[in-house]
């Protein structure tokens, strides 16, 4: 049968059927470059054309007026080379632009495409390449071989490397056609002449197994001879590192009838390594590439064919022949194998062809030789087996456990490494075996494999890989999950490493949409932070929010997050938007609750504005947040109620907020506030009224605080505006609240100060007042020149004391005109002396001299002034006056200007001037006239005066301004300093201050001369500390060399400073000569440690003056230079353990724990630090001094033994570990000291004293390590009764392959009253690996009690199907049960059992496993499960299933009973199976009562069948599909008339039913015809009858016809007529009933024509005349209505 053969063969098109002249198709006007175009030079008429068909779309030709003598298309684009003659051109024909043109030197004989940019070109003497890019023209390549001489070209061919080419040509020697071939090397520029008739380039991989790329070339080509027809195969150009191919040269096999029949062409299957051979005769060849082998032969066509090329979708061939076919052969991949099996029983090619490309047919063999290859050993042949099974069907799980049982040899590489090796070289590798490989990987923690791995794309990425990974490293599991594309596993790695940010993108690019609110709130728990930042992503997505705010606000409150949720709102809500109000008020709401100083800072910052104000404000009363209630109430009563709360509220704030109200509600506000509680909110009260009393207004403001009889509120409130008010209302007031309150300063100030208020009315309170003092009213009288009535008043209430108040106190300036006023009243002049006598104050005493002069009363104030000056007066206009009259008189002006203070001096100066400059330099002298007096001494040459004056005046910026360079005098004055004032001074300080002026003005040299002279040459100052400093600081400054003689000869100078500053100066040995000198030992053995840097000079230094300050500093030293010893010793020498932390340290760091111990000892005596003893118990044990360890732990001490134990046990110091683990009972610490001293009893008794789980397993597997298995199982017992570490007992005791001892242990932990279900669970999983025949009845007994997912990996791995099928039943995993029992039918199955199995799987492909299977082992019981199957399955899928495997009449009982579905597959298939049986009426009784099915594709089918009764079946379902054509022509070839004649008269087809009548006259059946005529009578034209029957002579077999259509028309006029009668009646009676009464009337606007509305007896125009429609029965009028056959008026059609 065609079904079983290993090609597919195929018509693809009838070139001929497309229009293609047959002339037109051959070798010479016929070009195939691909399987994309067939190019077609044709002449049609005159004109030429080039013809192309596109093989995608043969139906639509194109065709190009073209002119050429070839024609070739690139083979993928829609280009053409064209050649005419010599002429050469590309053309872009989308384009419709020339890409390339050249002209030939010689002519072109053959062309090609040689690629897809080249053209090869052929001549008599040479071959061309062409490229179609760039401007280059066609280069040569090589020359022609003669043994080409005569021959006509064929082919050319280039290998895909283009390294290699080939000519082939035949032609005609001794009556056959001999081949002639030339292959070119380009690498060797060498070529070969060979016989052969067709050949081809190729590539093959001998080793399946072999990396991508090591591939052998090779070389075939096939000649036929007269010695006889070989099939050669040869190797070029071998490559290092791949197998040599044997050279091949087989017998090729022509059959008798073709003995002039030859290759013609070759095409090499690229993905099946098949040769295809076409010979002219129409054979086809298929040979093996690797071994030449012959699969299959047979003529394809009758016909010669000349072009092929490969077909890239099957990798097949096609062709083009003489008759126009285009056909194609390719391999059938599904038959191949199976073919070669049957045919040949050549099991090792089969076996080849299916594992080198992937065929399927040989999967048992594969799996033989696989089994046979473990079985003998040979594991690296089996690795390579499996790796390359075809379709992978040896790349399973149960493989993988196969070569792991594999024991291995030492030394050697492991067959499942080796294995994987070959899968990874090969390419890349499956979800099982990425699983597999990458377990072990990562347990070696060699990740970095994995990654490479990774890169390379060599492992499929999985779910269950994602999850192993992760348990190493969650990045990598990420970007495993990624390739996976399991969008919710790369969410949860995104969200556990903090990548938040991408797991929206990430979302968006798969279309994923997660639980954004779990998520958010995953996120929120685990990281607070970025939570909060994720949700503000998933807010402000640019798609729109993905979470609503208050979706995500209830994810923040749900976790109490309030802070998370506020930052959060306050961003989102930073827009202020109406429709985010409830938001708004959430967001304060819960901060008012949890928070409320964050809500205060909310609302102080104004972000918001469209919350709940009321509800707000009374959370904020309710919160104690009585401001921000009061900025939202706007009821009065809830502000008064809120307001009396000041002591809650800032006073500024308050102030603020009666901004705010209007006045009556702030007099309300403050009324309230006054009777609520005076005392605490009268100072507000007061500040308020202060702040708004021009809004509130004073008046009221007053009428507020007298009606609450509150002075001292009145008294505060106005004096806090009286000073800004101009109201004298005001003014008035305060004066009396403060005369009320007592508050007299107050009084006297205003009436003193204040300009506003009434000076009479004030005058006159005061003076009702009766004060007890009258000074305020003394004030009024003074400021507004109420003087006389003051003294009036006064004289006459006899308060005479008043008048001296006045002048001492008030205004002594009056005391001029008080003293005149007296006078003009003759008063005693002996009282107004008394009075100037008690005058205290500033009385101006030229108006006092005046008032005098006028009345010649000057003599009268002499004795004041000399009275003043007594008193002490000093005032300088006195003295002024005074030393005037004494320069005047020359009265001793001299003495009085020297002992005078008082005067004037700059005045008094000038005046001397001109007079005496003697007298001047006194005066300024006297004043300190620096300027002054340096001018009058350099202008009168006073030097002398000058010199004395700088020295005593001390004043550096004077000094600065007499030796200033550019004073011409500065040397005069100099000398004068040095010869006469500096010997003249005694004060050190004179000289002191010299010397620094001079240093100043930047004298050095003359600085040093004077303090030489002043220090060294015995002057009153050589014992001064002050010049000696400066002398040694001049000479370290201006001249180093001098400092040394200084401070040796000099005894009274600050010598730490001194040194301080030499040392400053790098002068160290200067700094220490000092130190030295004055015994300051600490700062000398400083300057040599820390600045000359000489340990053993400080040393000596040290042991001579042995202080033990120098001790200690010497130890430090010698500590930081990791003299640890020498340091120790300093220290003992110094008793100075106060550095002791530091000695510990670097004792530590240099390990010198032996001098350590004796510093801590010395130390331990008097500081008492834990740092201390435990430094030294760690030193005892260093130095393994276990007695002095032992003796100082047991007595009292500070030391933390822990630490020290801790220390000790990481230092492996056992021995006193344990002794200090043994004193603080630290059993746990013992247990693990005593495991490594190896007193394991001891360690147990330890362990259950410590009773932790980290003990117990510590000692366990200590014990285990060293075979104590009965103490390990007591260890043990006390751990598997916790889940967590059952699991790891297992792992420890299997690694270390103690399979007994853990069954033992596990089968003890059952009895324990905490037994829980992992220990079933492992016991049984390791009955699966170590007791596999104990496992069936513990999982009988217990499997209520085991994990049994867990258990089923473990059956699974130890490959116990029967235990795992139990398990999968009871487990309700039917699913899994059905596909073990199918995998391992040996122990698994049973037929029953499998059908109550299969009934309940829930994946349906499981049903078609299961036929698979039947089919494979029980193809007899294949029915009797489709029964069970029936209700659910597809049937469809399964007739596909069994036609490919060509046994569908194994289920003919199945397709009968379903066929009642009406399925289309089914109906197929049945129909199908009847066809091959012949058996035609049940087919017809099938396509009757079941019509889904492909009724043209089966009568196509049935056409052509061999059967009548088969072709009558595809006539009927034609006429059912409407084809009637089609129906009746089969019907009229098979002389089926009666079939044709109901197939025509069903069409309703006139035309179709006329062109059958001719037919019965043409053949001449006047039966037929007059069956016709009835059969067809309603679709037959009686005209069309008649004249058929008159021309042919067949009236009287139409008589009956034309009888009965007489009658039939008869009936019908008769019928017309009795209507046509009724309807005129019923139209005269309507038209009467429409007629007035009276008169014309007007006609309707339906039937009239036009002239509605005209006037009375205006004329009507005539009526237009009315238009005949053609082939109507009416006519148009005028008027738009239609008149119809009885000449009643009707409206036109709509859109007439």
């Amino acid at each position: 049968m065609s079904d079983s053969l290993p090609i597919r063969f195929q018509e693809h098109v009838q070139l001929q059927a497309l229009g293609i002249q047959q002339g037109s198709i051959g070798f010479n006007t016929l070009t195939m470059e691909s399987d994309k175009f067939i190019c077609v030079r044709e002449k049609v008429g005159d004109q030429s054309q080039v013809v192309i068909i596109d093989m995608n779309d043969p139906a639509n030709l194109v065709r190009r007026p073209i002119t050429a003598d070839s024609a070739i298309m690139n083979p993928v684009a829609k280009v053409i080379a064209l050649k005419a003659g010599r002429q050469l051109q590309i053309l872009n024909l989308e384009l419709k632009a020339k890409i390339k043109a050249h002209v030939m030197h010689e002519d072109v004989v053959f062309w090609k495409w040689a690629s897809l940019t080249v053209i090869g070109i052929v001549t008599d003497r040479s071959v061309y390449h062409w490229s179609m890019e760039g401007d280059s023209g066609p280069q040569k390549v090589f020359d022609r071989h003669s043994n080409l001489t005569g021959a006509q070209i064929l082919n050319y061919r280039v290998s895909p490397d283009e390294k290699w080419m080939l000519v082939v040509g035949i032609s005609s020697q001794d009556s056959r056609i001999v081949g002639s071939m030339q292959l070119y090397s380009k690498e060797k520029g060498v070529s070969q002449a060979l016989e052969g008739h067709a050949a081809a380039f190729a590539e093959l991989k001998l080793d399946p197994a072999a990396p991508a790329g090591l591939t052998n070339k090779l070389f075939t080509f096939a000649v036929r001879n007269a010695a006889g027809a070989k099939l050669h195969i040869v190797e070029i150009d071998h490559k290092d590192g791949t197998p040599i191919f044997q050279k091949k040269a087989v017998d090729m096999f022509f059959p008798p009838e073709a003995g002039a029949d030859f290759p013609v062409a070759i095409q090499i299957s690229k993905k099946h390594d098949i040769i295809f051979m076409v010979t002219k005769f129409g054979y086809i060849h298929l040979y093996d590439l690797e071994s030449g082998t012959c699969i299959f032969m047979n003529r394809i066509s009758g016909d010669t064919i000349f072009a092929t090329a490969e077909l890239e979708i099957t990798s097949g061939i096609i062709a083009v022949n003489r008759k126009g076919q285009v056909l194609s052969v390719s391999v059938e991949e599904e038959n191949i194998i199976p073919y070669v099996l049957r045919t040949f029983n050549n099991q090792e090619l089969a076996f080849r062809l299916a594992t080198r490309n992937g065929l399927p047919g040989a999967d048992e063999i594969v799996v033989a030789r696989f089994n046979q290859l473990l079985q003998t050993g040979n594991f690296a042949e089996a690795a390579k087996v499996a790796a390359t099974s075809p379709r992978g069907i040896l790349r399973t799980p149960a493989t993988i456990e196969k070569f792991k049982l594999v024991p291995v040899s030492p030394g050697q590489m492991s067959p499942i490494l080796q294995y994987f090796g070959i899968l990874l070289e090969k390419g890349d590798l499956n979800k099982f075996e990425s699983l597999e490989l990458s377990k072990p990987v990562l347990q070696q923690g060699r990740k970095q494999l994995l990654e490479k791995w990774l890169k390379e794309d060599k492992l499929e990425c999985s779910e269950e890989l994602g999850d192993i990974v992760k348990q190493v490293d969650t990045t990598l599991a990420l970007s495993v999950y990624l390739r996976a594309k399991v969008p919710n596993k790369v969410v949860a790695c995104f969200g556990e490493t903090g990548q938040y940010n991408k797991i929206i993108r990430y979302c968006k690019q798969v279309g994923y949409q997660p639980d954004f609110v779990q998520l958010l709130q995953y996120v929120l728990r685990v990281d607070p932070n970025k939570g909060s930042e994720f949700a503000v992503l998933l807010a402000n997505d640019e798609g729109g929010p993905l979470v609503s705010l208050e979706q995500i606000v209830d994810v923040f409150a749900s976790l109490n997050m309030v802070q998370q949720a506020t930052s959060f709102l306050l961003d989102a809500l930073k827009e202020n938007k109406p429709e985010h109000a409830g938001l708004q008020t959430r967001l304060l709401e819960m901060n008012l609750l949890h928070a409320p100083q964050v809500a205060d800072a909310i609302l102080g910052n104004q972000m918001f504005s469209h919350y709940d104000r009321n509800y707000i404000a009374g959370l904020c009363e309710k919160a104690g947040l009585y401001q921000r209630a009061l900025e939202h109430y706007t009821d009065i009563f809830d502000i008064k109620r809120a307001i009396v709360n000041t002591q809650l509220l800032t006073p500024e704030w308050t102030i603020a907020f009666f901004g705010r109200l209007s006045v009556d509600q702030s007099l309300e506000c403050l009324k309230e506030m006054l009777s609520n509680n005076i005392r605490q909110n009268l100072q507000i009260v007061v500040q308020v009224a202060t702040k708004y009393s021009e809004q509130l207004g004073a008046a009221n403001l007053i009428n507020l605080f007298e009606s609450q009889k509150t002075s001292e509120g009145l008294y505060y409130y106005l004096g806090s505006v009286v000073n800004i008010s101009q109201d004298p209302e005001v003014h008035f007031k305060y004066i009396q609240a403060a005369t009320r309150s007592g508050q007299m300063k107050e009084v006297e100030r205003i009436c003193r100060d204040s300009n506003y208020y009434d000076p009479e009315r004030v005058k006159t309170f005061l003076k009702e007042a009766k004060l007890q003092d009258q000074l305020p009213l003394i004030i009024v009288c003074d400021r507004y020149n109420f003087v006389h009535d003051l003294v009036l008043y006064l004289y006459q209430n006899s308060l005479y004391q008043y008048i001296e108040v006045y002048v001492q106190k008030v205004n002594p300036a009056r005391t001029p005109q008080v003293v005149g006023g007296l006078l003009d009243v003759d008063c005693d002049e002996t009282v107004i002396k008394n009075l100037l006598s008690t005058v205290r104050g500033p009385v101006p005493v030229d108006e006092l001299v005046a008032e005098t002069e006028k009345r010649n009363r000057l003599k009268l104030i002499l004795p004041w002034l000399e009275m003043r000056i007594k008193e002490g007066a000093v005032d300088t206009h006195i003295f002024n006056a005074l030393a005037k009259i004494y320069i005047d008189t020359n009265n001793n002006a001299e003495y009085f200007l020297k002992e005078n203070k008082l005067y004037d001096a700059l005045v008094v100066g000038k005046y001397c001037e001109k007079r005496d400059p003697y007298l001047a330099y006194i005066a300024y002298e006297r004043g300190q006239c620096d300027h002054e007096l340096i001018e009058i001494t350099n202008q009168n040459s006073m030097f002398k005066h000058q010199a004395r004056y700088l020295v005593s005046r001390r004043d550096a910026d004077l000094w600065s301004y007499a030796l200033r360079p550019e004073n011409s005098f500065r040397r005069s004055v100099i000398d004068q300093v040095v010869a006469t004032a500096l010997p003249e001074t005694q004060d050190p300080e004179d000289v002191s201050i010299t010397v620094k002026a001079f240093m100043a003005a930047d004298l050095p040299n003359e600085l040093i001369e004077l303090l030489e002279k002043l220090v060294l040459e015995g002057n009153t100052f050589s014992d001064n500390r002050n010049l000696q400093n400066l002398l040694i600081l001049t000479a370290i400054k201006a001249d180093r060399t001098r400092v040394m003689d200084y401070i040796t000869r000099l005894e009274n100078y600050d010598a730490p400073d001194i040194a301080n500053i030499a040392v400053g100066s790098d002068l160290f040995e200067e700094a220490f000569y000092i130190y030295k000198k004055y015994e300051q030992h600490v700062n000398a053995v400083s300057v040599l440690i820390s600045n000359i840097g000489d340990l053993d000079r400080a040393y000596e230094y040290s042991e001579r003056v042995d202080q033990a300050d120098v001790w200690s500093k010497l130890a430090k030293a010698q500590l930081d230079t990791l003299r640890v010893k020498d340091a120790v010793d300093s220290y003992l020498k110094a008793n100075d353990p106060s550095n002791y932390v530091e000695v510990i340290e670097m004792a530590n760091r240099t390990e010198r724990f032996d001098e350590l111990i004796r510093f801590l000892q010395m130390a331990r005596r008097t500081v008492r630090q834990p740092i201390v003893e435990t430094e030294l118990v760690f030193a005892f044990a260093k130095m393994d001094k276990l007695a002095d360890l032992e003796e100082f732990i047991s007595s009292p001490n500070i030391a933390e033994i822990s630490v020290v134990g801790e220390k000790c046990y990481e230092q492996q110091l056992y021995e006193a570990a344990k002794l200090l683990f043994s004193s603080i009972s630290n059993w746990a610490r013992l247990a693990s000291t005593l495991l490594h001293l190896g007193e394991f009893h001891a360690a147990v008794d330890c362990a259950r004293k410590a009773n932790a789980t980290k003990v117990w397993k510590e000692v366990n597997a200590a014990c285990i390590e060293n075979g104590e298995f009965r103490l390990a199982q007591i260890c043990a017992l006390n751990l598997i009764v916790h889940a967590e570490e059952l699991e790891i007992i297992v792992k420890l005791y299997e690694s270390r392959g103690f399979f007994e001892e853990l069954i033992q242990l596990i089968e003890s932990g059952l009895g324990l009253e905490r037994a829980h279900m992992g220990m079933f669970t492992e016991l049984a999983i390791v009955y699966s690996k170590y007791r596999p025949e104990r496992l069936m009845e513990h999982l009988r007994l217990f499997w209520q009690r085991i994990n049994i997912p867990k258990v089923i990996r473990a059956c699974e791995e130890a490959h116990l199907w029967s235990e795992l099928v139990f398990l999968y039943t009871h487990y309700d995993e039917f699913d899994n049960a059905a596909l073990s029992i199918m995998a391992h039918p040996a122990d698994a199955w049973d037929h029953i059992a499998f059908k109550d199995v299969i009934i309940k799987v829930s994946n349906l492909d499981i049903y078609f496993k299961a036929l698979r299977f039947y089919l494979e082992n029980q193809p007899l019981l294949l029915n009797d499960l489709l029964v069970v199957l029936t209700p659910r399955i597809d049937h469809t899928r399964v007739v596909q299933m069994f036609q490919k495997t060509n046994n569908l009449p194994l289920i003919k009982p199945y397709l009968i009973s379903v066929q009642q579905l009406n399925n289309q597959a089914v109906n197929n298939a049945f129909n199908d199976l009847l066809i091959e049986e012949e058996d035609y009426k049940l087919l017809r009784d099938s396509i009757d009562n079941f019509d889904h099915f492909d009724a043209i594709a089966l009568a196509q089918r049935l056409e052509k069948h061999e059967l009548m009764e088969f072709r009558r079946i595809a006539a009927h379902l034609y006429k059912r599909s409407k084809r009637w054509r089609q129906s009746i022509n089969i019907s009229k070839k098979d002389k089926m008339f009666k079939d044709a004649m109901e197939a025509a008269a069903e069409s309703h087809d006139s035309e179709l039913c006329e062109e059958l009548l001719r037919y019965f006259i043409e053949i001449n059946r006047k039966d037929c015809f007059a069956a016709c005529l009835y059969t067809c009578y309603e679709m037959l034209r009686p005209d069309i009858v008649l004249e058929y029957a008159w021309r042919n002579g067949l009236n009287d077999f139409a008589m009956p016809y034309m009888v009965q259509l007489l009658r039939e028309f008869s009936t019908k006029i008769d019928v017309l007529e009795k209507a046509n009668a009724e309807r005129a009646t019923k139209d005269e009676e309507k038209a009467k009933q429409e007629t007035p009464m009276l008169g014309l009337g007007n006609p309707l606007m339906i039937t009239y024509g036009g002239n509605v509305g005209m006037p009375v007896g205006a004329p009507v125009q005539q009526a237009a005349p009315a238009m005949m429609i053609p082939g109507g029965g009416g006519s148009f009028v005028g008027n738009g209505m239609m008149l119809g056959g009885g000449g009643v008026m009707m409206p036109p059609p709509q859109g007439f």
